[in-house]
């Protein structure tokens, strides 16, 4: 099965939740669509088949960058957390 996205759909749903204001407890509990990560997990699964085209190597580098991100605004946003509970 093959998950279409446009481009930009996951960067698009991460820049909304961001610039329509947020709080850390809400950045904890942030999760991409459930279309997103179907696309992410497909083009994983054909990375380890040795299936993807330059383009899917791209676009798959380019959720991985967004995953790290996502990690880090987590972790500050829980280290933030714990500094306000102090």
């Amino acid at each position: 099965m093959t998950i279409s996205l446009t481009p930009n759909q996951a960067y698009d749903e991460l820049i909304d939740f961001i610039a329509s204001g947020t709080t850390p407890h809400n950045v904890i509990a942030f999760q991409p669509s459930e279309e997103v990560k179907l696309r992410v997990a497909h083009l994983i699964d054909q990375e380890k088949n040795e299936e993807l085209s330059p383009e899917e190597k791209n676009e798959l580098d380019n959720y991985m960058v967004l995953e790290h991100i996502l990690r880090l605004a987590k972790a500050k946003a829980y280290q933030y957390l714990t500094q306000v509970d102090q």
